[in-house]
C-alpha cells in the first residue's frame, strides 16, 4: 500500500486467497465456485482495508453497472428507508450502489421503472409492488435483470424467476383482530388505503370477527398517511357505528387516528384502543406508545439483497422462490392502560 490506496494485490494477501479469486468477488461477477466463507473473508478484509473499487473500470470490463434499484411506493413512509439500509448493509460490501425511486403506487410509474431497469440502468431490482404480476417482470429476467419482490400475501414461487420475500399480512391482521377481541372489544373499526397490502390485511380483520360473530366496519381512504387516518377516522366517529377498538392498516394512519381522537378528547386506550401496523420508529414515539405489527424490514431488505445476489453471482438459478419472513405483534400503551 505505498500509494496510500488498498488494491485487490492487498486484499488478496490480507485474505489469503488469490487476486482473480478477489478480483471475481469483488466485481460482483458470477463466481458460483468461491465458498461464502471465501467471499465474506474477503469482503472483510476489503472493507478493513478501505479498498475503493475502480466503478468504471469494472462496468466495462463485466459489462454491469454495479448498481441495484430499490421500487418503492412512498419513500417518505418511514417503513421503507429501514428497508432500504437492510438491502445497503449486504450491497454496501459487495461494491454495489443502492438507487431508490419512487411510485406512488402508481401502474405507469411501476412499469416505467421496470422499463428503465431492463434498458441496463442496473442489474437487479428489490422492490415493492401495487399493481403488477409476476408476468409483468418476464421482459427484465429475460433481458437478464434478476427481481426480488417484497410480498404482503402468501406466495409459493412459480416458473418465471421472480423471488418473493413475503410477511403474510392476512394472519398478522387476523392476530391482531383476535388479540383485541380477547382484550374484550367486540366493536372493533378498521380504516385502510387503497391497493398494496390492504386488502390482505382488510381479510384477515374481517375473518377474526366473523369468527367471533362481531360486525365489521371498515372505512377506505385514498392515502396511507396521517392525513388518511385522520380522515378516516372522522367517517368513523360521524358513524352511527361505536367502536372501542381501530386498528389501522400502517403506523402512519394509526397516528392520524390518534390525532383526532385526542381533539375529540377521546381516552387511548380507555375509551378507544388503536392498533397500527409496520412498527416504524414513530410508533414508540406517540403518546401513548402505539402497539402494532412489527416486520422486521431491515432484516427483510437484508434477505431480498442475498437473494439478489445469489442470482446474479450465478449461485441461485431456476424457478422462482419464495421466502416467509415472520412478524410479531407488539402490545403497547394505546391498547394497555397502564
Amino acid at each position: 500500500m505505498a500509494s496510500g490506496r488498498a488494491t485487490q494485490k492487498d486484499v488478496a494477501k490480507a485474505a489469503g486467497v488469490s487476486q482473480a479469486t478477489v478480483s471475481l468477488v469483488l466485481s460482483g461477477g458470477g463466481a458460483p465456485s468461491i465458498p461464502a466463507e471465501t467471499w465474506a473473508r474477503i469482503t472483510k478484509a476489503a472493507k478493513e482495508l478501505g479498498y475503493v473499487p475502480n466503478r468504471f473500470a469494472q462496468a466495462l470490463k463485466t459489462s454491469r453497472s454495479m448498481t441495484i434499484a430499490c421500487i418503492v411506493p412512498d419513500i417518505t413512509n418511514p417503513f421503507y428507508p429501514s428497508l432500504i439500509r437492510g438491502i445497503q448493509s449486504v450491497t454496501d460490501g459487495l461494491s454495489y450502489d443502492v438507487i431508490a425511486v419512487n411510485t406512488d403506487g402508481s401502474p405507469e410509474r411501476e412499469r416505467h421503472f421496470l422499463d428503465w431497469a431492463r434498458q441496463g440502468r442496473v442489474d437487479g431490482v428489490i422492490g415493492v409492488f401495487f399493481t403488477l404480476r409476476a408476468s409483468d417482470f418476464s421482459p427484465l429476467i429475460e433481458a437478464g435483470v434478476p427481481v426480488v419482490r417484497i410480498e404482503s400475501s402468501k406466495k409459493r414461487g412459480g416458473e418465471i424467476a421472480v423471488d418473493d420475500i413475503f410477511v403474510d399480512s392476512r394472519a398478522a391482521a387476523f392476530a391482531v383482530t383476535e388479540y383485541l377481541i380477547a382484550q374484550g372489544h367486540s366493536r372493533i373499526a378498521m380504516v385502510a388505503g387503497r391497493g398494496g397490502p390492504q386488502g390482505n390485511r382488510i381479510e384477515g380483520y374481517r375473518t377474526a370477527l366473523a369468527n367471533a360473530g362481531y360486525e365489521e366496519h371498515v372505512v377506505v381512504d385514498d392515502e396511507f398517511s396521517e392525513i388518511g387516518g385522520i380522515r378516516a377516522a372522522e367517517t368513523i366517529l360521524a358513524s352511527e357505528f361505536r367502536p372501542t377498538a381501530i386498528f389501522a392498516a400502517n403506523d402512519l394512519m394509526a397516528i392520524g387516528v390518534m390525532q383526532t381522537l385526542r381533539e375529540r378528547n377521546i381516552e387511548i386506550p380507555e375509551d378507544i384502543a388503536v392498533v397500527g401496523f409496520d412498527d416504524i420508529s414513530a410508533a414508540k414515539l406517540v403518546t401513548p406508545t402505539l402497539t402494532t405489527v412489527a416486520q422486521f424490514q431491515w432484516q427483510m431488505g437484508e434477505r431480498a439483497a442475498h437473494t439478489l445476489m445469489e442470482r446474479l453471482r450465478g449461485t441461485k438459478t431456476g424457478a422462482g422462490t419464495a421466502l416467509e419472513m415472520p412478524f410479531d405483534l407488539i402490545k403497547r400503551g394505546s391498547t394497555q392502560s397502564p
